[in-house]
C-alpha cells in the first residue's frame, strides 16, 4: 500500500502531529548515534608477529531484515463530532536476522601487543543506531625460548662455569627457522650480554629492518669445591 498522507478538516497534517506526540516515531532530524566499539582480543604467537600471517575469523552478528511484513496503521481522530479515518500509513517491520561472515585479518611483521585492527560498523545492527565498530586487539602468547623487549628479542642460555671462563659457542634456531652459530670468546660474567645486531623483531613501520637479539647467560656455579680445587682455582686466577 502507498504511504497516504492524512489531512485534517483545516489542512493540518494530522499524521505529522500524531508522530510528534506519540513518542514512538523517529524525527527525520534525529542524528543517529553509534554504539560503543566492540573489542576482542586476538592472541598471536611470537612467530606470527615475527613473520606476519593472515588469520580468518568467523563473525556472527544481527542485521536488520527490511523484508519483514508491512504493518498498516489505522488512526481514528474525532474532531468537532466529525470523524476522520486515515488508512494506509505503512511502515516496514524490521526484524533482526543473524548472519555469519568470514573476515581476514592481515597480521603485519613486527606488530606489538596492543595493536588495534578496526572493522567499521561490523557490530550488531539495531534500530536507530549505527552499528558499532569491531576492534581486534593484538595480544602476544608467551614464547618458551624468546622474550620480546620492544623491537629486541632476549634469549637466555644456561652454561657451566667452565664454559663461562673458557668460551662458548651457541647454536640457535630463529623464529623463522634459520640456524645461527654464535661463537663467544670473551669471559662470560653473570651480567654479560652478547648482542647480535639485526636478529630481533621487524620494525612495524620498516619491516625490512630489525631490532637486535640479546643473549643473556645463566651460569651454573658448583655447589661446593674440594680443597684441591680451591687451591687450583687460586693458582689459575692469580697467575
Amino acid at each position: 500500500m502507498g504511504g497516504v498522507r492524512g489531512r485534517g478538516l483545516f489542512g493540518e497534517d494530522i499524521l505529522s502531529a500524531f508522530r510528534n506526540n506519540s513518542g514512538g516515531g523517529e524525527s527525520s532530524g534525529n542524528v543517529l548515534k553509534k554504539g560503543p566499539a566492540i573489542e576482542q582480543s586476538l592472541v598471536c604467537s611470537l612467530e606470527d608477529l615475527f613473520k606476519g600471517t593472515t588469520k580468518k575469523m568467523k563473525l556472527s552478528r544481527d542485521v536488520i531484515d527490511s523484508s519483514g511484513t508491512e504493518r498498516v496503521i489505522h488512526i481514528i481522530i474525532s474532531w468537532r463530532q466529525m470523524q476522520q479515518v486515515i488508512v494506509g500509513v505503512s511502515k516496514d517491520v524490521k526484524r533482526p536476522t543473524t548472519v555469519e561472515e568470514i573476515v581476514a585479518i592481515d597480521i603485519k611483521p613486527g606488530w606489538k601487543k596492543g595493536t588495534k585492527i578496526t572493522f567499521p560498523e561490523k557490530g550488531n545492527e539495531k534500530k536507530g543506531l549505527i552499528p558499532a565498530d569491531l576492534v581486534f586487539i593484538i595480544d602476544e602468547r608467551p614464547h618458551n625460548l624468546f622474550k620480546r623487549d620492544g623491537n629486541d628479542l632476549i634469549y637466555t642460555q644456561k652454561i657451566s662455569l667452565v664454559e663461562a671462563l673458557t668460551g662458548y659457542t651457541l647454536q640457535l634456531t630463529t623464529l623463522d627457522g634459520r640456524n645461527l652459530t654464535i661463537p663467544i670468546n670473551s669471559v662470560i660474567s653473570p651480567t654479560y650480554e652478547e648482542v647480535v645486531k639485526g636478529e630481533g623483531m621487524p620494525l612495524p613501520k620498516e619491516p625490512s629492518k630489525k631490532g637486535n637479539l640479546r643473549i643473556k647467560f645463566n651460569i651454573k656455579f658448583p655447589s661446593r669445591l674440594t680443597t684441591e680445587q680451591k687451591t687450583g682455582m687460586k693458582k689459575l686466577l692469580t697467575s
